[in-house]
């Protein structure tokens, strides 16, 4: 069985197998500024070579956010798709706006940069939409290039999504660098987000130069990771009974628990055992006092002894 040396080892522990590690919020908005800063003018020279009319591309804001906060800073018009790569179905989740979308196609299609455009404030049509996804076939590719390793989206990117597709399409939650660019003509302005999950940001953070730089993310821990509650669940196992046994059951019936029940209880929370306890009680009060981290194979075998 694996036995951690210092609670703070068994913390570390505990913590990622209920949630997931994620970095410190300062290291991971760094690493994401890195990317979006070296991903800016990749992203103005192949926007110059598909449009019609000069763009301005800028950056707005790294910050740190979750996956399923996405489509939140945007209205109930945008357009949006998710990217996959060999190391995730979902490496970046891309949102572009209404302004943006109206930015763009009036470049794309010759309309005069000094002149407003129309916002959008209907659901997209099929150029929009396939514009759209023009866009956010730059995007990935500029920010493919930025990191010191690539993200390699699968290519070509799918179609972007709109109206209740967009809406109601399920995101997978985990912690997650925003990254915001700006999309502007001299008279209008938009934006195209892009949301990468820490996991595979971290995996091409520019900043890492070695093995040791990778295990101290994974030992860091964000602020809003460690303010999360959970429930906690202690169980105790009873015992053995065969099927016949268990349906001569009655009301009032008492049972009685194993020798060694005590010392095996464990200790749960969101559905995952997390360690193996042993019961007791403190004046009037139960409690459980830990022994050591759950080991799902030892405790597999040990089910085959007791059998």
């Amino acid at each position: 069985m694996t036995n951690p040396d210092s609670a703070s080892q068994i913390r570390s522990l505990a913590i990622e197998r209920l949630v997931g590690d994620s970095g410190e919020a300062a290291q991971v908005i760094g690493a994401g500024r890195t990317m979006a800063e070296n991903a800016v003018p990749l992203l103005q020279k192949r926007l110059a070579g598909e449009l019609g009319a000069p763009v301005t591309v800028d950056l707005r804001a790294v910050e740190v956010s979750r996956v399923t906060d996405a489509r939140s800073h945007v209205g109930d018009t945008f357009a949006m798709t998710v990217v996959a790569s060999p190391a995730s179905s979902d490496t970046m989740t891309l949102v572009i706006d209404a302004p943006a979308i109206a930015v763009m196609v009036c470049a794309l299609f010759g309309g005069d940069p000094d002149l407003p455009v129309s916002p959008i404030e209907r659901p997209l049509s099929q150029i929009e939409t396939d514009v759209s996804t023009l866009v956010f076939q730059e995007v990935a590719q500029a920010l493919n290039n930025a990191g010191r390793r690539p993200l390699e989206p699968r290519l070509p990117l799918p179609r972007a999504m709109s109206g209740m597709e967009a809406k109601r399409y399920v995101l997978r939650d985990g912690a997650a660098v925003r990254i915001v660019f700006g999309i502007s003509t001299p008279t209008d302005t938009g934006t195209v987000a892009v949301m990468i999950p820490q996991r595979i940001l971290l995996g091409t953070d520019a900043s890492a130069d070695s093995p040791a730089t990778n295990s101290d993310w994974r030992a860091r821990f964000s602020e809003e990771v460690m303010r999360s509650t959970v429930a906690l669940e202690a169980t105790m196992p009873l015992a053995r009974l065969t099927l016949g046994e268990l349906s001569n059951f009655e009301a009032g019936q008492i049972i009685e628990f194993e020798e060694t029940a005590q010392s095996r209880a464990q200790l749960s929370a969101r559905n995952k055992t997390l360690f193996v306890c042993e019961f007791g009680k403190l004046g009037q009060n139960y409690t459980v006092r830990i022994k050591h981290p759950y080991d799902a194979g030892q405790d597999f075998i040990d089910g085959l002894v007791r059998g």
